[in-house]
This record gives C-alpha cells, sequence and structure tokens, in this order.
C-alpha cells in the first residue's frame, strides 16, 4: 500500500495544511508500466477524525491501511483542528474548513490522484466530532456521496438545547456541549443561522428525508459512550421522521479507539466492500 502525505498551502484554510492520502498498492506480478498506466479510477473514502486528533490518528491508531488495501480502495485523511468540520471566519485569518474539503480537497484528489470523482464511488466516514462532521457532509452535500457512517456520534437536537435557560436541570450530555455550540452560534452569527446552517442536521432530515437525495446511513456507537442517550434520542426521532438508516449499538465499548477500529470495518461492509475481516469482527 502507498502512503502520500502532502504539505500544501490551503486557499481555504489559509495556512499550510497536512493530509494523509492512502493509495492501492502494485501487485507484485503486475508491471509497473501496466499497474500505473492502466488509467483505473478507484473509490474513495473520505475519513475524519475527533476533536483533538489530526491526519495521522486513523493511520496511527486502527488498521485502516489494511483495509484499504484489501479493498482497492483510496483514503483520505485532513486535518480539521477542533473546527467541527465548518466555516470559522473568524479563527486567525479565516478556517473554512467545510469549503476546503468540497471545494479544494476534493478537486486535488480527483485530479492528482487516480480516484473517482463518481457519486457511487465515494463514501464519507467519521468518528466523535468527524462523525459529526460526516453527518454535515452527507446531509449538506448529499450529491457527492454514495454512503455516510457515523462513528460514537449523533445530530443533537439544538432547539430543545438552547430552550434550556441557563441553570435548568438539562441532559448531561447536552449541557456538557452548550458551550461548545455556543462558540459556533456566536460565530455564524446568532442562533437562527446556526440552525439554519449544515451544523444542524436534525432539522434538515425531514425535507431531505422528502427529497430522497440522503446517502445510505450507518450509526455505531458503544453502549458505556457518553454520547449514547443522545444517540438513542436521535435514533427514536430518525424512527418518527421516517428515516431509512442502519443503527447498531454495541456491549462493551465507550469512546475508543478499539470501538472504532472495528466499526469502520462494519461501516465498509455496510458501503459494499467485501473486507476480510469484516464479517464477524465482534
Amino acid at each position: 500500500m502507498a502512503l502520500v502525505t502532502m504539505n500544501f498551502e490551503s486557499q481555504y484554510l489559509m495556512v499550510n495544511h497536512e493530509v494523509s492520502v492512502i493509495l492501492p498498492d502494485k501487485p507484485r506480478e503486475q508491471s509497473p508500466a501496466d499497474f500505473y498506466g492502466s488509467g483505473k479510477k478507484y473509490p474513495v473514502l473520505w475519513l475524519l477524525h475527533g476533536t483533538f486528533g489530526d491526519h495521522s490518528d486513523w493511520l496511527r491508531k486502527s488498521m485502516i491501511e489494511l483495509y484499504a488495501c484489501e479493498n482497492d480502495l483510496i483514503v483520505v485523511m485532513p486535518s480539521a483542528l477542533n473546527s467541527n468540520y465548518m466555516n470559522w471566519k473568524g479563527f486567525g485569518t479565516g478556517f473554512f474548513m467545510e469549503d476546503y474539503l468540497i471545494k479544494e480537497l476534493m478537486p486535488l484528489i480527483y485530479n492528482w490522484f487516480p480516484a473517482s470523482d463518481s457519486k457511487e464511488d465515494n463514501f464519507i466516514a467519521g468518528l466523535s466530532m468527524g462523525g459529526g462532521g460526516t453527518m454535515q457532509y452527507a446531509c449538506a452535500y448529499p450529491e457527492h456521496f454514495a454512503g455516510a457512517a457515523i462513528l460514537s456520534a449523533g445530530p443533537m437536537d439544538y432547539k430543545a438545547l438552547f430552550a434550556c435557560q441557563p441553570g435548568e436541570e438539562g441532559d448531561p450530555f447536552m449541557t456538557r456541549f452548550r458551550g461548545r455550540v455556543q462558540t459556533q452560534v456566536d460565530q455564524l452569527g446568532g442562533l437562527d443561522a446556526f440552525l439554519d446552517s449544515a451544523c444542524n442536521p436534525w432539522d434538515k432530515l425531514p425535507g431531505l428525508i422528502e427529497k430522497g437525495t440522503l446517502p445510505r446511513l450507518y450509526f455505531a456507537i458503544g453502549r458505556e459512550d457518553f454520547g449514547y442517550q443522545n444517540y438513542l434520542k436521535f435514533k427514536d426521532y430518525a424512527g418518527k421522521i421516517g428515516l431509512e438508516a442502519t443503527f447498531e449499538e454495541f456491549d462493551g465499548y465507550e469512546h475508543e479507539w478499539r470501538f472504532w477500529d472495528l466499526t469502520i470495518q462494519r461501516a465498509l461492509k455496510f458501503f459494499g466492500f467485501d473486507s476480510r475481516d469484516a464479517g464477524n469482527p465482534f
């Protein structure tokens, strides 16, 4: 398997930026001329890290390189800081993560690497904050992705979150994240702008379901995860609005890499790949 780590000045992040790309490996029995000159285009997995992470997380803490090799899959792993994968006009000179991935990184990958730009060949997945980003992009740009896997994350009912007055008894998970969400609200110019943005998939899902434009969705979480109760609320809401998605919960796992390494295999199988170990990782 070939691994490329690129460092380049990004127009949308306003800074030098690193991204890692796993590329399919040349079979030993095939000549370099035949393999590299074949013109073949490979499917792509856009793989997003969580809070405190970067482009190297999935490489260092999971076996994604092996799973990519087994499936002739290109895997693209950007760095997002703690941006929640949204545009931040007020950070430094600007850090437009959403625009970067869609308007800069995608054209780079499709034109500099043997990557298919067909929707049917593109998938997105992420853990924790990256799971939230995955859901945001799946809802905001469904034309780009055939499938999305949200690991250890789930949309929040932000209207319910902000309906609670400061000091009121509330859901511990929602209370924990209110300050973090308030920063995003302030960044976007107020609650109405935030609720109308890609950061709020909860309220956008009914319209997207009606249009029939959503990619196939897979959700997975450990029952010991601190976000499990919010996940259950979303799962119940998904049933009420008629969202067709696959939900899986597993005993004995918290917010941890052992879980994400196992469930990325489940996600690949859900996307239609046949990784050798994807059948029974549990």
